[in-house]
């Protein structure tokens, strides 16, 4: 803002009315020239209007800054006639406008409000001294030299400006100029405004100068010494530097120079391949030359710190004792002879060659069958350090292969981590939840696997933070999986899938007496002769208060007899404690589920299939019922596509063979069909249902019961042809489980039975099937053929591979 000279000022004619315009943050001063920006539709109005007359405008401010539309009771009625000398339409539909303060006016009348405002003003008449004071003098001489002083604080002050203020004579117009150009707020400058006096003006102004003085010098004062500081800081680095360097003339050491020797003996003594030592060297260099205190000398310690740190050379010495490594395997777990026998494999291999690769293992089963306890078996039993992380859930590459060292808080990734953990480049690794991973924006961290489970890329594996290759070969990577079918296919062909199944009535009751009581006995702080649990009271917890095929649920229901017990112990009763099959429901409430013998007895249309989950093996009862209607077929049970069609092609098999049955050629055109599946709230679908499906349809229709010692599966052709399945070994337990005596399987299914446990051939009875009609004469109670079946083949009665034991 400028002042008006006073050889400029004309005689002002101003109208009878004039368009008003309501400004804000801003309170405009006669003699003065300043830009506005308007945008508001009523002010654009008002502007419109004064450039169509004699370009004069009444502009007086807002009393508060944030209404939108003002009323005439929100605006000062004191403000200044002025004069538009040039105006800009912008872009965004906004005016920019420089106006001219001509005069003070007073707002008389409010004639118009709305689209904009139109008033009728008073001009007030600017006083003029007839002579100067020497009071008046002296007020203005103190005015300039402040004003001065505050641009010189500021470091705005030119000769231009202290000339303009040397040239204003009038004191009025000297106050209206620097209370203009003040930080006031609008109160305060409305005031100064307002004070038609200039004697009066210019002290108020002063007033403002001085405290405006006062805060300007305290600011420069601040600025000061923060310019100060800095310059001590180099000083003192200078000096510290110059210290030093005498110091190493002298033969003295400082502390700096002690540390980066301590950084030499760890790097020397860590053993590092030929790259990382040259670059710890390289950023030991860099870190001498930087100022202790400097940011980026925290950051390259760090780094140092990690690469000093990790197990480049530090190894553990493996147990090649192969029959002290079996006897912990088995005392740390029962049964899983298939997961021992490979961890023995590899240590009798480790004997005849020293260099051998560590394995890359993959355990898949259902939870609680002992997947992760079991790494830490192995490695107690290879003298291994042992290690574990979770990648359930892990979306961020950087997580595997580390942050750049240029990030904010920058660190290795999991696998460095770990091993400097472990403290050992050999450990036990466990990576727990691999098909759990996840996958966003930040990266896919199942593909930053790949390098770290490929034994012919991990010898020279590269973390991101590091920066040098650290050789991974050595480590033994274990794995461990709900499913299969969520592990990438390049992420699975790196590794060797060993899958341990759930566990038998038989297996618990051992696990239970051998490793689940002592533990429980031992974390409640009860001695072995506090609680007497025979064999039968296990079995009976294990049938009637758990159905799972891990053991997890099992150990915190001995767990709760513990607890239950401890209490009664802390109460002051005298024990021992015995839990018998009679009092067992006062610890654990009644029994949760009930077994098949009680729950189930030879019905028609009511067949048991065997399915697989991802947490074991389950049977599935599968219901059918007919009733007269039009031949519509009804599945019920949240059944999936695949057993829909099974469904489909249970009933055409059951019309090609309805001569056979002794059933009506157009049975189907006067009976409605319903097939279902109980626990209609679980999704159902795979492709091994079909001849139970087809078994329990044949039941209803024949009207002949379906033995409920048999359980099924197999999927179904049209031809009743029965094909192969998957999930064997689980379905065989869940029968096992579930007191079945008889499973019938595809012939197809032969090879597998030979990977069955011992005790699961010896207590069920397999008996292998091709085509429908076998599964139908080996499921009901009779047959349901009107002539003989063809009698059938030795190979499919008597496998050699399927001994037939009943249980």
């Amino acid at each position: 803002m400028t002042p008006q000279r006073e050889e400029d000022q004309q005689e002002l004619i101003v109208p009878e009315v004039l368009p008003l315009l309501a400004v804000r943050d801003v309170v405009v001063f006669p003699n003065m020239v300043l830009p506005l920006f308007v945008g508001r539709e009523s002010s654009v109005l008002a502007i419109e209007a004064a450039l169509a007359q004699d370009r004069l405008l009444f502009l007086a401010t807002q009393k508060d800054q944030a209404i939108e539309n003002p009323e005439p009771e929100d605006i000062y009625l004191l403000g200044t006639i002025s004069l538009i000398l040039r105006m800009l339409k912008l872009p965004d539909g906004r005016l920019k406008i420089l106006v001219q303060g001509k005069a003070k006016g007073r707002v008389r009348d409010f004639l118009q409000v709305r689209p904009y405002f139109q008033v009728t003003p008073d001009v007030i008449s600017e006083v003029f001294l007839p002579e100067i004071t020497a009071e008046t003098e002296a007020l203005m001489r103190n005015a300039r030299e402040m004003s001065e002083k505050i641009l010189t604080l500021k470091g705005v002050m030119s000769p231009d400006l202290l000339s303009i203020l040397d040239s204003i004579e009038d004191p009025g117009h000297l106050a209206d100029l620097v209370a203009a150009n003040l930080r006031l707020k609008i109160e305060e400058a409305q005031a100064v405004l307002e004070e038609l006096d200039p004697i009066r003006r210019l002290i108020i102004v002063n007033d403002f100068l001085r405290k405006e003085l006062e805060v300007s010098s305290i600011q420069a004062k601040i600025q000061n010494q923060a310019r100060e500081e800095m310059d001590r800081t180099q000083r003192e680095y200078f000096l510290r530097e110059q210290i030093r360097a005498i110091k190493k003339e002298l033969g003295d050491i400082d502390e700096t120079a002690k540390e980066m020797e301590e950084y030499r003996g760890k790097i020397a003594r860590a053993r590092m391949p030929k790259s990382a030592e040259e670059e710890a060297l390289k950023q030991l260099s860099r870190l001498e030359q930087m100022h202790p205190d400097a940011a980026e000398a925290s950051v390259v310690r760090t780094y140092l710190d990690w690469l000093v740190e990790v197990p480049w050379s530090k190894s553990s010495r493996d147990k090649l004792d192969l029959k002290e490594a079996k006897n912990i395997l088995d005392a740390d777990h029962y049964n899983l002879e298939q997961v021992k026998d490979r961890i023995l494999e590899y240590l009798s291999v480790r004997q005849l060659n020293k260099k051998m690769k560590g394995p890359i293992l993959c355990f898949v089963g259902p939870p609680g069958v002992g997947k992760t306890s079991l790494g830490q078996s192995i490695a107690r039993a290879m003298g291994r350090k042992f290690t574990r992380i979770s990648l359930g859930g892990m979306r961020d590459e950087a997580e595997i292969r580390g942050h750049r060292r240029t990030y904010i808080g920058a660190l290795p990734g999991r696998i460095i981590q770990g091993l400097k953990t472990a403290g050992s480049n050999n450990p036990v690794f466990i990576l727990d939840e691999v098909d759990k991973i996840g996958m966003d924006f930040r990266g896919d961290p199942a593909a930053a696997l790949l390098e770290v489970l490929d034994p012919e890329q991990n010898h020279a594996f590269s973390d991101h933070y590091l920066n040098v290759p650290f050789d991974l070969s050595k480590v033994m990577f274990i794995t461990t999986a709900n499913l299969v079918d969520p592990i990438p296919s390049a992420l699975k062909d790196r590794m060797e899938v060993i899958r341990l199944s759930g566990y038998t009535e038989e297996e618990k009751l051992k696990i239970a007496q051998g490793f689940l009581l002592p533990r429980q006995l031992q974390e409640n702080g009860l001695k072995p002769g506090d609680l007497k649990l025979a064999p039968p009271v296990l079995r009976k917890i294990i049938i009637h208060y758990t159905q799972e095929a891990g053991l997890r649920n099992l150990e915190r229901e001995i767990g709760s007899l513990c607890r239950k017990v401890a209490r009664r112990i802390a109460e002051k009763e005298k024990g021992p404690f015995t839990i018998s099959r009679a009092n067992l429901h006062r610890y654990l409430g009644p029994p949760r589920f009930l077994s098949e013998d009680e729950l189930e007895k030879d019905e028609v249309g009511v067949a048991t299939g065997l399915a697989w989950t991802q947490v074991g093996g389950e049977t599935l009862a599968v219901e059918a019922s007919l009733m007269r209607g039009k031949g519509q077929l009804t599945l019920t049970g949240q059944l999936g596509e695949v057993m829909r069609e099974s469904a489909q092609a249970a009933l055409s098999y059951a019309r090609s063979r309805a001569d056979r049955l002794k059933l009506a050629p157009d049975f189907y055109e006067k009976l409605d069909i319903h097939i279902h599946v109980p626990a209609g709230a679980t999704p159902k679908d795979g492709p091994s249902a079909g001849i139970t499906l087809a078994t329990a349809l044949v039941s209803a229709l024949t009207q002949i019961p379906v033995r409920r010692d048999v359980a099924m599966t197999g999927e179904i052709t049209l031809r009743g042809k029965v094909l192969p399945i998957g999930g064997l070994k689980e379905k065989a337990i869940a029968a096992l489980r579930a007191r079945i005596r008889t499973v019938l399987v595809p012939v197809a299914n032969q090879k597998d039975l030979v990977e069955l446990p011992k005790y699961v051939r010896r207590r069920l009875k397999f008996v292998l099937v091709s085509d429908m009609d076998e599964v139908l004469t080996e499921a009901l109670v009779r047959r349901p053929f009107q002539e003989k079946p063809k009698p059938k083949t030795s190979r499919r009665r008597q496998p050699a591979t399927a001994p037939r034991a009943l249980a």
